[in-house]
């Protein structure tokens, strides 16, 4: 399967999002622990690195997503489809990627409904006392572009199956 430069760009965009906010991880959490070992000279740890580091987490993986998506980077168990012939195992590819799609858009719908009941209320961390909310709206973007991904290769799952031919990448990434 091609993906289109578009949704290519940005799926790639949104990852190295993510992997700019482990780096973030890393760097805190190396100074949290080194400010720790240092209380005696007056330094400590960063306060609240926990939240931190939760809210960084889950705007990483949101942010994994779509590119994971769109390569077929999901784990797959192929036990019995080496035996099967390729006309069913593209119909279990299109089946999958159906459902992998729903998955896509329900938790991209429930990510908005915790948002709005996390704005709502007025749910604040425990430490640093920021907004639970932002790290909701911070992931809205990439999920909703996840779930885009999903609709996008159940659709090519479908081609493949009614053209006769894989065009779906394999597991190694987009060709």
């Amino acid at each position: 399967m091609r993906v289109s430069a578009g949704l290519g760009a940005v799926a790639n965009i949104f990852a190295w999002l993510g992997g700019i906010a482990l780096l973030l991880i890393i760097v805190m959490t190396v100074a949290s622990v080194v400010g720790r070992a240092l209380i005696p000279f007056g330094l400590g740890p960063i306060s609240g690195d926990y939240e931190i580091a939760e809210a960084l987490t889950g705007f990483a993986i949101f942010c994994f997503l779509p590119l994971c998506q769109l390569k077929r980077g999901h784990v797959i168990v192929d036990l019995l489809t080496n035996v099967m012939g390729p006309r069913l195992v593209r119909f279990i590819d299109a089946l999958s990627e159906i459902v992998m799609a729903i998955v896509l858009i329900v938790i991209a719908w429930r990510l908005t409904l915790g948002f709005q009941d996390k704005y709502g209320n007025g749910e604040v961390s425990f430490i640093r006392e920021f907004p639970t909310w932002w790290a909701y709206l911070a992931c809205l973007p990439a999920a909703y572009f996840a779930a885009l991904a999903g609709v996008y290769t159940a659709v090519q799952g479908v081609r493949a199956l009614l053209l006769g031919r894989d065009i779906l990448p394999g597991p190694v990434g987009i060709e």
